[in-house]
């Protein structure tokens, strides 16, 4: 099982980027997708995350009506759009599976937001 985060980018306060999360040696329609973010030094903090469907989403209170998870089933992919960036959402971004006894997280995407 892989996970490849794509879409990071420097942009400034305000902007917008759409991250990606593909997925290849698993079906994903079997399950939630999170995703994830950390700083160096800093414990990873939870994002949003999507339901096996897409139909129930989930997100942290940071980022509370700026972001917005989706998933694509037959693409096998997990995106998140980011809107009205802060310069304190600057982060590496992870998406994380849990599949049964098992969790797999990409190796992420570095999301930098300043002038």
């Amino acid at each position: 099982v892989q996970l490849v985060e794509s879409g990071g980018d420097l942009v400034q306060p305000g902007g917008s980027l759409r991250l990606s999360c593909a997925a290849s040696g698993i079906n994903l329609a079997n399950y939630a997708m999170g995703w994830f973010r950390q700083a160096p030094g800093n414990e990873r903090e939870f994002v949003a995350a999507v339901s096996w469907s897409g139909e129930v989403t989930d997100y942290g209170d940071s980022v509370k009506g700026r972001f917005s998870i989706s998933r694509d089933n037959a693409k096998n992919t997990v995106d998140l759009q980011m809107n009205s960036l802060k310069p304190e959402d600057t982060d590496v971004y992870y998406c994380r599976l849990v599949a049964g006894p098992f969790e797999y997280w990409g190796q992420g995407t570095q999301v930098t937001v300043s002038s």
